[in-house]
């Protein structure tokens, strides 16, 4: 019997002590946990813009070849029959913070890496950070949150976006035409961008609501380099290559940037002047929710 009553002496003590120890961590207004709380709920409140159904007319990503030499992609169109739901503003460090307190995403490098600031774009990502983030929201929120294509954002930045290709006619058989044009090309860029972050809007709101489209903070898309051949007759286009481990990056202009990398300026641009920084924002697409997901990604290869 007395064994019995100190037990449930010791079972009263252990139950006190484990309802103030759940006390602190949830009221406390103070600590990494609670940190963490409030940046969790920060992630929840997703801002979207909704951009209608409309077409575009675009030169879509990638290498085009006619003749086995380069040439400028000719003019795609693509309708978006329910629009784009996109992200307001680029994801927050401190967004991107709560998915590395939860586990779910990798710890950012060098001065990036306890970068939490909920009024500032998280950069240094990769194209998988950013992957990541988006399957983490999904399951936290229970919407289904992705990156976009480069169709998808080209469409939502509107006017913010620039065509930047060679649009000049050149003889494709004369290889010193193709290569002055881009240099041309490459002139009209800044060879050196303020890689320095504003808050949130800096750089601006394009007519549908969304901000810093054309900012110095290049977004992920979700789309893969290809390589596509024009045939020399018939106009016909064929893909004889996708390479999924380099995504197409956009902001001022588009860039190729291989899917690992954080730091777009060590090296990781294919050609020209890279971008300044990498983040990315996401779109909402409830309607592939219940789709099957493809095997390529059943099998955990991206």
């Amino acid at each position: 019997m007395r064994t019995l009553r100190s037990s449930a002496r010791i079972a009263i003590v252990m139950l006190m002590a484990s309802m103030a120890v759940g006390c602190k961590l949830d009221g406390g207004a103070s600590g990494a946990g609670a940190a963490a709380g409030r940046m969790a709920g920060a992630a929840d409140a997703v801002e979207l813009v909704s951009v209608p159904a409309g077409e575009l007319s675009y030169h879509p990503s990638g290498e085009y070849l006619k003749g086995g030499y380069p040439v400028t992609p000719p003019q795609a169109v693509v309708r978006f029959d329910s629009g784009v739901a996109m992200m307001k503003r680029q994801v927050s460090q401190a967004e991107y913070a709560a998915c590395v307190a939860a586990g779910a995403c990798k710890k950012l490098d060098g001065v990036q890496r306890d970068a939490a600031d909920p009024g500032l774009p998280v950069v240094g990502v990769s194209w998988h950070d950013a992957t990541a983030y988006a399957a983490w929201l999904s399951k936290r929120t229970g919407g289904h949150y992705r990156l976009p294509t480069y169709a998808e954002w080209v469409y939502a930045a509107g006017p913010a976006y620039k065509e930047d290709v060679i649009l000049d006619a050149s003889d494709p058989s004369d290889p010193a035409q193709r290569w002055l044009a881009e240099y041309a090309l490459e002139t009209q860029r800044k060879v050196s961008v303020d890689a320095s972050l504003r808050p949130f809007g800096g750089f601006g709101e394009n007519p549908a609501g969304l901000q810093d489209m054309a900012g110095n903070v290049w977004d992920w898309t979700d789309t893969c380099h290809t390589r596509r051949h024009l045939d020399a007759s018939e106009g016909a286009v064929t893909t004889t290559g996708e390479n999924c481990g380099i995504r197409v990056v956009a902001g001022p202009h588009r860039s190729y940037i291989t899917d690992f990398i954080r730091d777009p300026k060590g090296g990781a641009c294919s050609v020209g002047v890279p971008p300044s920084n990498l983040g990315f924002r996401l779109v909402r697409d409830d309607a592939a929710a219940g789709a099957a997901r493809p095997l390529r990604e059943e099998l955990g290869i991206h």
